[in-house]
């Protein structure tokens, strides 16, 4: 049996009202979240102090008092003026000065209009045979075709006139291409019933019901808004929106879903805390209602302070393409003549891995650790259309990947087909030259001095050791590459995306991971990139492969542009080539930062 509503008196205040509020919430709302949200505001001082206004307002109304005078602001100057003309006592003079000064003054002038009700200029009275014209004039009968689709419209109850108002137009909805019904209008009809004292969600089921012709009868708005141009904000979600899982949205089905990567065109920004857009590409014209910047980022801000957002900045265990601490004596490096130096493989535990140097701490480096001037959640980020000029430097190409990905492979492998075309960052190591190398080809051979130098510059975008020698990839290295009118493909940590996703290199982020099989025995050349067995992989190695992919994609993700599932060496190969020129001659969502104008 549904409990009954608690009846309030007549003469009820707002603390009997907010008393009553936690035993009316619903269900749903009876979490530790809501509750504590609750708390924070009724716990607020401004709260309070709007309670106890409100309460001296009700008293004020009850006890209905009547001004003893209507003219306080005369009596002040007739006071002034006899005071003047003649000689003055101090208590006189101080009199004088009180009523003469300005802030005095303007009280008295705000008593005398609110108690002479003086709140609205006063208007000549309309004539009676003027009074069914107007009203003729002032109706407009609008009628629209729809389909199955929804009006494009939201309505809302005003609090002064209780009047049901338009309150927003979607874009590409019936009512927006129409061009008849604006934000502000006033609805009284709709196919011939009033709507005047009907609640909204009454209003909303009658709307969705009518199908075909629907006939509104509406009150212009005083003033129509002017049709505003279609904006040309386009932007990229980094997170996933399901509309029908907020509640907070004032319409749920005006709320357009979207997957993080979908770029958005926002077409309007009125509303500060909802945006209207369209997702690029999709064959419904209509806008919906997305979560503004703002207020995404507020709502994560309150769920991190409440503990139920894990810290986008926590440190986790590195997962990427790299080893373990300890290293199989089958370690051995891998194409050194290639110019890579960050990459060796090894086995481990039967998983054939590629073994990655950790980049040792710099001090005094602003590109390493947390940056404070990065954003603490990621919503949207604004982009536009590039493509490469031939008079411009090829994009950089990244390769970030999971365990089992051998992206150094990889990335030789299209090298060495077109090395015309693609090219290596020749690195940096304090390590000596043996007799066949040659300066500038397979390593830039410099001193541990000047290394460390370079470091604490923050010229290197990686930099380790590795048997007491050290190994880095420069800045410098890319631009040599780029000069040349190559295209430069690194593989780095994924840590090191933020330092490279710059305008002068405009990086292409690619993240490989491993087609990874549900057991071992199922597994392919994906899972043993190699084609050969260099050791038994055990259902812990492919659960470590899915587990490094999953965080990989949870911590960067909103930086990748593509990701390439690997099923073996020649397909990836061939996709991964595909990619690269495609990269030379279509256009490609960008950051707007990119672009100069």
């Amino acid at each position: 049996m549904k409990e009954a509503m608690p009846v309030l008196t007549a003469g009820a205040g707002l603390h009997e009202t907010l008393a009553l509020l936690t035993s009316q919430l619903r269900p749903d709302a009876n979490h530790k979240e809501d509750m504590v949200f609750l708390k924070d505001v009724f716990s607020e001082r401004s709260l309070g102090y709007l309670m106890k206004i409100h309460e001296k307002l009700r008293q004020y109304e009850r006890q209905s008092p009547t001004p003893v005078l209507h003219s306080a602001s005369s009596l002040a100057d007739d006071v002034a003026e006899e005071l003047q003309g003649g000689p003055m006592s101090s208590e006189e003079k101080e009199l004088l000065h009180l009523l003469t000064s300005p802030h005095l003054k303007a009280v008295l002038s705000v008593h005398d209009t609110v108690a002479q009700k003086n709140f609205d200029p006063v208007l000549p009275p309309l004539p009676d045979d003027l009074e069914d014209e107007l009203e003729e004039e002032s109706v407009k009968i609008v009628r629209l075709v729809k389909n199955k689709e929804p009006l494009g419209a939201t309505i809302r109850r005003d609090e002064a006139t209780g009047a049901v108002i338009v309150a927003r137009i979607m874009r590409g909805g019936a009512a927006d291409r129409s061009g008849l019904v604006h934000v502000g209008d006033e609805l009284r009809e709709v196919n011939g019933v009033s709507v005047i004292h009907k609640r909204p969600d009454e209003i909303s089921q009658l709307l969705s019901q009518s199908q075909g012709s629907i006939t509104l009868k509406i009150i212009p708005a005083i003033k129509e808004e002017d049709r505003l141009k279609e904006s040309k904000v386009y932007m990229r979600a980094l997170f996933d929106y399901i509309p029908l899982e907020d509640k907070a949205t004032p319409c749920q089905e005006a709320g357009l879903p979207f997957k993080r990567g979908d770029i958005l065109q926002v077409v309007t920004q009125d509303d500060h805390t909802w945006w209207q857009a369209k997702r690029v590409g999709d064959s419904n014209l209509r806008a919906g209602l997305v979560p503004s910047k703002l207020f995404q980022e507020r709502r994560l801000a309150y769920r991190m302070k409440m503990g139920t957002l894990p810290n986008p900045k926590s440190p986790k265990k590195p997962v990427s393409d790299q080893g373990c601490d300890k290293v199989s004596p089958k370690c051995k490096a891998v194409a050194p003549s290639c110019g890579q130096v960050f990459s060796w493989e090894f086995y481990s535990a039967g998983l054939r891995r590629s073994f990655r140097m950790s980049r040792k701490d710099r001090q005094g480096s602003s590109g390493e650790g947390s940056d404070p001037g990065d954003p603490d959640f990621q919503t949207y980020e604004e982009v536009t259309r590039y493509q490469q000029r031939p008079n411009e430097r090829p994009r950089l190409v990244v390769l970030i990947g999971s365990l089992g990905a051998r992206i150094n492979e990889l990335k030789q492998r299209v090298i060495a087909e077109n090395p015309h075309r693609f090219a290596v960052a020749v690195p940096h190591t304090t390590r000596p030259k043996k007799p066949h190398e040659k300066e500038g080809v397979e390593y830039h051979f410099v001193t541990k001095q000047q290394f460390d130098v370079d470091a604490l510059n923050n010229k290197f975008i990686e930099h380790g050791e590795y048997k007491e020698n050290q190994y880095g990839t420069s800045i410098e290295a890319i631009r040599s590459v780029q000069a040349k009118n190559k295209m430069c493909v690194v593989d780095v940590q994924p840590e090191a995306l933020k330092r490279l996703r710059t305008a002068e290199f405009k990086p292409y982020v690619i993240f490989v991971k491993p087609r990874v099989p549900e057991s071992r025995r199922r597994r392919s050349a994906a899972t043993s990139p190699g084609g050969g067995d260099h050791g038994r992989i055990t259902d812990e190695d492919l659960q470590e492969m899915r587990q490094s992919a999953v965080q990989i994609d949870q911590q960067y993700g909103h930086l990748v542009d593509r990701v390439l599932i690997k099923e073996d060496s020649a397909s990836a190969c061939a996709e991964l080539r595909g990619i690269l020129e495609r990269l030379e001659r279509e256009s490609f969502w960008v950051p707007v930062s990119w672009v100069r104008t």
